[in-house]
């Protein structure tokens, strides 16, 4: 791993973020090694060198103490966006560990997104966070099936692992769920796969899952994903620049037959998918303790 220079790591405040309620951004690392085929971050607008080589950002813990100090406005802090904060390299390193360690002394709650289950290992500060803020985990699974999860997130734990991770999250009073995005077309976008997904979130306690019946492709993200399905799934990226050629947005053309498949099963197991009832669970309760803090 490689360390880079960074003037600044948290980003300004948000009011009412319409993605999952985040009020400042995070990004510890630089890059991700997970080798997902379909990772948006690989294209070129975000001007990431050597993607999946990972950098984490020159005293980062130093810098996120002295920036969470001079936030005036207390929020929610999302973190994953653009690369795993639980990376490998993260269990030497301990970067994010410390960073919830953090947030949770400047009194701020946080937001994380992850393919990874060694979040398990820091339930202990997140349960400290949800004691006065809110604490959301998103666990991302695109397929339920751990075989075709190899090929798809080759270097990451399978999705059976991940869902192990969101029911100790949730054992331990942790608001966790599923992040369904992307549902691949013509390799996931199936019944049986959106089925399979939601039977093992409610196995497993989470309180929500977030679908996109689709994904999107642009610049030498295009080119990444298209060479990584002739390397595993020969004839699939000649389905794809059929149906879809050139566009942005590639999204199934079984979308809303899942999507009632989706609904019907979240309604039936009680399980939460859109973002307005999931922003307001997971914050119920914090908004007087919050506004108190400003």
């Amino acid at each position: 791993m490689e360390f880079i220079s960074a003037k600044t790591i948290i980003s300004g405040y948000v009011e009412n973020s319409p993605w999952f309620g985040n009020n400042y951004n995070m990004n510890i690392y630089k890059g991700c090694c997970h080798g997902c085929i379909y990772c948006d971050s690989r294209s070129e607008c975000y001007r990431i060198d050597n993607f999946d080589t990972v950098r984490a950002k020159k005293d980062a813990l130093a810098l996120i103490n002295k920036e969470l100090k001079s936030k005036k406005r207390k929020g929610v802090i999302g973190t994953g966006a653009m690369s795993d904060p639980y990376n490998p390299f993260e269990k030497e390193y301990s970067l994010t560990r410390g960073a919830l360690e953090l947030i949770n002394m400047h009194g701020f709650g946080v937001s994380i997104i992850t393919k990874s289950d060694l979040i398990k290992r820091d339930i202990d500060i997140l349960k400290k966070i949800k004691s006065h803020s809110p604490v959301l985990v998103k666990i991302t699974v695109t397929t339920c099936d751990d075989e075709l999860c190899t090929k798809i997130e080759p270097n990451v734990v399978v999705a059976s692992k991940r869902f192990s991770a969101i029911k100790e999250l949730s054992d331990n009073g942790i608001f966790a769920g599923v992040l369904l995005m992307p549902v691949l077309p013509f390799l996931e976008d199936n019944e049986e796969n959106i089925n399979g997904i939601i039977n093992l979130a409610h196995e497993s306690g989470a309180k929500f899952i977030y679908p996109a019946f689709g994904v999107t492709l642009r610049q030498n993200q295009r080119d990444w994903y298209f060479k990584k399905l002739d390397e595993n799934f020969p004839g699939i990226k000649q389905k794809y620049i059929g149906q879809y050629k050139n566009d942005y947005e590639c999204k199934s053309k079984r979308a809303k037959e899942l999507w009632k498949v989706f609904k019907r099963e979240c309604d039936n197991f009680g399980i939460l998918y859109k973002m307005e009832d999931i922003i307001n669970a997971y914050k119920k309760g914090y908004e007087d303790d919050q506004l108190s803090m400003f």
